[in-house]
């Protein structure tokens, strides 16, 4: 099976920053991912060089089996990939259904499935639907970044980039966004995420990746996750 996201020996740079060193995982369709480690490790960074977000790259970055590492940012994006940055991105002046009819749809692309209706998107977050017409700047932070993630839902992206998801959100709204991942998962989605919640990440992922300092340290299967939590509270402090 040609793997959803395979990367070898990824090197990036920001100006005369080298970031990181050597970066090398693979992620196989329908599987959930996480990305672990302190910050300023390089997990950011390494969605945003899967992208095409940093500055000079090198390596190898395969797509569904294409070649993306001298690609720009908006051809990565037509190879089916979705990326969710900390920040969300949402159109704070547009509704809640505005911002879900902007997004382009990638549907004729490799790696892109039919994106999901509007429809479909109020049935995954009911939040949305009750909030359809309001402003961004009146969405809640856990509103904002469900539809964060419902913009990419529906361009059809299949292979999501999720960035701390969690972060700063109340508890209801976290196990909203568990479910939602578990959901996505069942409908054959892969996600590679980045977490520091590990609680979040823990009952999710089915392979933890630990990188430091530009690199990875530990590769974990979650069912070796008990086993190696001894390892992992010594590099995360969890």
């Amino acid at each position: 099976m040609t793997a959803a996201l395979e990367i070898k020996d990824l090197q990036a740079w920001y100006g005369e920053s080298h970031v990181l060193h050597g970066i090398g995982l693979s992620v196989q369709p329908g599987e959930v991912v996480a990305l672990l480690g302190r910050n300023g490790a390089g997990r950011t960074t390494t969605l945003r060089a899967i992208m095409g977000l940093t500055g000079k790259r090198s390596g190898s970055i395969r797509i569904n089996g294409s070649e993306a590492i001298g690609l720009p940012t908006h051809r990565i994006a037509h190879l089916g990939v979705g990326y969710c940055p900390e920040e969300r991105g949402i159109f704070a002046s547009l509704s809640t259904e505005e911002n879900l009819m902007l997004p382009p749809v990638l549907a004729a692309s490799k790696g892109a499935a039919a994106g999901m209706s509007i429809d479909e998107i109020y049935a995954m977050f009911p939040n949305l639907l009750e909030r359809r017409n309001s402003q961004g700047t009146r969405l809640s932070g856990g509103e904002q970044q469900m539809l964060a993630v419902a913009r990419i839902l529906r361009t059809g992206a299949r292979l999501l980039l999720l960035d701390e998801i969690s972060e700063g959100l109340a508890p209801v709204i976290v196990q909203a966004l568990a479910r939602m991942i578990v959901t996505l998962k069942e409908k054959g989605y892969t996600i590679v995420m980045v977490e520091q919640n590990f609680r979040f990440a823990a009952p999710l992922a089915d392979r933890f990746y630990v990188i430091e300092h530009g690199q990875i340290v530990e590769t974990i299967a979650s069912a070796d996750l008990n086993a190696r939590m001894p390892v992992l509270t010594e590099l995360l402090g969890v």
